[in-house]
């Protein structure tokens, strides 16, 4: 069984944080990864990348590539490196090019609506 595991997530997706919806999108990818939580990634056509500044955090994953990193501004506060993304994934991971994901917690809700 491959390590990574990407299909498609069914029905609609949404991201919130700070009172604002960031991301909606019925096309989301679910990636599992071994023993990990499922994480799902919004194609970034779909995300109000308007919130999102560049984080200078990177980090490799030997499965998946180099991930680049967004801090979630809301009205309120700033939420460090609270999205992801892998803009040259390895092979195994290629779906997911394009698509960012999000840190689930008491700040940033993703869940299917």
């Amino acid at each position: 069984m491959p390590h990574i595991r990407i299909r498609k997530a069914g029905g609609t997706w949404v991201v919130r944080a700070g009172g604002a919806v960031l991301a909606e999108t019925r096309d989301a990818l679910e990636l599992s990864e071994g023993d990990y939580p499922a994480v799902i990634y919004f194609p970034r056509a779909d995300v109000a990348m308007a919130f999102l500044d560049d984080s200078e955090q990177t980090t490799k994953c030997p499965h998946k590539g180099r991930a680049s990193y967004f801090n979630i501004v809301t009205k309120s506060q700033t939420l460090e490196n609270a999205a992801w993304s892998y803009p040259d994934p390895n092979e195994q991971a290629a779906a997911i090019a394009g698509h960012l994901a999000f840190h689930r917690s008491d700040t940033v809700t993703v869940e299917e609506v």
